[in-house]
């Protein structure tokens, strides 16, 4: 009879323990918060009544969600080891400045002051769209201060599972650069503080990873983040995604997580342009995103209550974009689409 060997056995219930420990934590300190804030400033809107077969749909989501995460890393596509890697720390230090700041963010919310910027930026530096308060958070994606509490906000956000999303870029990654050489070039776009990048690293050791954002401060948190990693630490750089600064054809790899829902649609479709141009024949592109509204229909209340919640001005117009029709009219195949819990994948190939 074939039994699991013991190690793997308790690391997997030690993984399911942690995944529920984290979901339990993040739903506890929302539900804090809502009744501080609330208490201490009465919200000018009401919250949208949410079904409980939403959240019966979404419980299932993200438990599927967690196993998916075991098993492809029981499968070897990523270390088993990297579905631990919590800077719990760098959390523990950083939630008391979350929660400070939790204060103003819910002020913005209120008060539609989504341009509030520290006098030391020169939003003049950025394109329109990005130079506003993304999320309701402080000084939008333009401090120090952002960069440090960003991780944990979106871990919260998503209930422990921000990183699982993540790594479901991964094996559709890996399968793709099957016969693409053993140090493949991989780009992430839009990397932020690098936490898809460490993942990459875990997955594909031997690879070269380049990142760009428009942030130096999200860089900055980059660069902290992933000095630690055993092998060539990633090259940064500070760029519009909308014109890559690399040559036809370099990359073997592209990443995008989180990106698109951020912009819009002509800025989209730059990205997506520029994305297959300095894409190598045959290379591969993951592109990690929100789900849209028609791929589960049940949730889809609550994914209009999202962008009015955390000032996501362009969220609506992608939920119905023909995202499809852009990655195609850029020359992309399109290989797969998946979705776990809240977010969508998209697998290409660029022809060759």
């Amino acid at each position: 009879m074939n039994t699991v060997a013991p190690p793997i056995a308790l690391a997997k219930l030690a993984h399911q323990a942690l995944a529920r420990g984290k979901m339990a934590l993040s739903l506890a300190h929302k539900n804090a918060l809502q009744r501080v804030l609330s208490t201490i400033r009465p919200s000018n809107r009401s919250a949208p009544t949410i079904e409980p077969q939403v959240f019966e749909v979404l419980q299932q989501r993200i438990e599927a969600l967690v196993d998916q995460d075991w098993r492809d890393g029981e499968a070897g596509v990523y270390p088993v080891e990297l579905l631990f890697d919590d800077p719990w720390l760098d959390y523990l230090l950083t939630y008391p400045l979350l929660c400070l700041d939790s204060f103003m963010v819910w002020d913005r919310s209120q008060t539609g002051k989504v341009y509030d910027f520290n006098k030391s930026v020169n939003i003049k530096d950025y394109p329109g769209y990005y130079a506003r308060n993304f999320h309701n958070q402080t000084d939008g994606y333009l401090s120090d201060n952002s960069a440090r509490l960003y991780d944990l906000q979106v871990e919260i956000l998503f209930s422990g599972v921000a990183d699982a999303m993540r790594r479901r870029v991964l094996a559709p990654l890996k399968g793709g650069l099957v016969g693409m050489g053993r140090s493949p070039k991989i780009l992430d776009i839009a990397c932020g503080t690098g936490r898809a990048l460490r993942n990459i690293q875990a997955a594909l050791p031997d690879a070269s990873l380049f990142g760009i954002d428009l942030s130096p401060h999200y860089l900055r948190r980059a660069n902290e983040n992933l000095r630690t990693l055993p092998n060539t630490l990633p090259q940064l750089v500070q760029g519009n995604a909308e014109s890559l600064p690399y040559t036809d054809g370099y990359f073997q790899g592209i990443t995008n997580v989180f990106l698109f829902h951020e912009l819009p649609g002509r800025a989209r479709q730059r990205i997506i342009n520029e994305s297959y141009r300095v894409l190598a024949p045959g290379g591969v592109c993951i592109i990690c995103d929100s789900i849209q509204q028609d791929d589960v229909p049940v949730v889809t209340p609550m994914l209009q209550y999202f962008p009015e919640s955390f000032h996501e001005p362009f969220y609506m117009d992608y939920q119905k974009d023909d995202m499809d029709g852009r990655m195609k009219d850029a020359g992309f195949d399109i290989v797969e689409h998946q979705t776990h819990f809240l977010s969508k994948y998209w697998v290409l190939k660029k022809p060759g």
